[in-house]
């Protein structure tokens, strides 16, 4: 039999685990990490069955989807991730009214494809994901020299940097917000 307490227990586990596992992908090659946003995928989506209105959740269950949209050059498929994270936050918005992290997380994924065009017309989505060869980069590489070449890597180092940041504060603040204090014991 199963109690309120070990049910309470599981959910708070598989949450730090996903959530641990969504922050590591961060700091992991483009594979690992799609195999790591994965696998927290698949414990978020057991913390639902176990409780289909935790919100923390359905959060971090955005999260995973806005950052795994990242890791995909094709547009139709990241849209696909895009469209998955701005439901799953969407339905922790509703179950958590004015939390603003929440909403803040939306936002991201709301305007992910768009970030992903300027990236992709910048010549920048291949670069940020270790490809090389052919396209945008390449020509403006070859006939700008060393210092575009600069220019290029320090523009996508800066904003690969600031996408993994945010996604990062948002994770670490959004697992404080939900380890907060155990509800006490039900009489």
């Amino acid at each position: 039999m199963i109690t309120v307490w070990s049910l309470i227990t599981k959910c708070r586990n598989l949450l730090k685990w996903a959530g641990s596992l969504i922050e590591l992908a961060q700091f992991q090659t483009v594979p690992d990490a799609k195999v790591m946003l994965n696998d927290a995928i698949s414990k978020l989506e057991e913390v639902l069955t176990l409780s289909p209105g935790k919100h923390q959740a359905l959060w971090c269950l955005g999260n995973a989807y806005t950052t795994q949209a990242f890791l995909f050059p094709d547009a139709d498929v990241a849209k696909g991730h895009f469209d998955k994270a701005v439901d799953y936050l969407q339905r922790a918005e509703n179950e958590d009214p004015g939390n603003g992290i929440y909403r803040k997380a939306l936002d991201v994924a709301i305007g992910g494809p768009e970030i992903l065009m300027e990236l992709k017309q910048n010549g920048m989505m291949q670069q940020a994901l270790g490809g090389g060869g052919g396209g945008p980069s390449a020509s403006s590489n070859a006939s700008g020299g060393k210092k575009a070449k600069k220019k290029n890597n320090d523009f996508t180092y800066n904003v690969c940097g600031w996408i993994i940041l945010a996604c990062g504060i948002v994770a670490w603040v959004g697992m404080a917000k939900a380890l907060g204090p155990p509800p006490p014991p039900a009489r």
